[in-house]
């Protein structure tokens, strides 16, 4: 399954990591990274009252590990041993919940490659962090620059 070219992947590909459970500890010490202590993430009884009756990750958490996943696959799966730079994201909606004790993974499939020039292309994936009910929690679009096989 190893990669090392764009020529190596196919539109339609998909990728699915493994899965990590987010801790409560995950949420406190991305709140002491950033910042941000908002009581829907780190207040129990505030949480408590808001639509999803509990103390939620903060997005930017879920995306971070979430996306990362992807690369317990290996090295040279989601990134070709031609990878030459993370191109961006597009298209980032947090549409639902991730929740202390869910058991996050990604689901990545390859949506469009394009051929830049003679020495690069780019690969771009329709991507989900689901939970383990397989309920979406954020939707996606990463993009890769590769080097081709030239």
């Amino acid at each position: 399954m190893e990669k090392v070219f764009f020529e190596d992947y196919q539109v339609g590909e998909l990728l699915v990591s493994p899965g990590r459970t987010i801790t409560e500890t995950d949420i406190i010490l991305f709140a002491g990274l950033t910042g941000d202590w908002h009581p829907i993430h780190t207040n129990v009884e505030y949480a408590k009252k808001t639509m999803f009756g509990e103390r939620i990750a903060h997005g930017m958490l879920g995306l971070s590990v979430g996306s990362a996943l992807i690369f317990r696959l290996g090295p040279y799966v989601f990134t070709p041993k031609k990878f030459i730079a993370f191109y961006g994201i597009d298209k980032i909606r947090f549409v639902g919940p991730i929740k202390i004790g869910d058991t996050i993974r990604c689901e990545a499939k390859v949506a469009e490659m394009k051929e830049r020039d003679e020495n690069m292309g780019t690969i771009a994936y329709e991507a989900a962090i689901k939970n383990h009910r397989d309920e979406d929690c954020i939707v996606f679009s990463p993009k890769i620059l590769v080097g081709r096989n030239k």
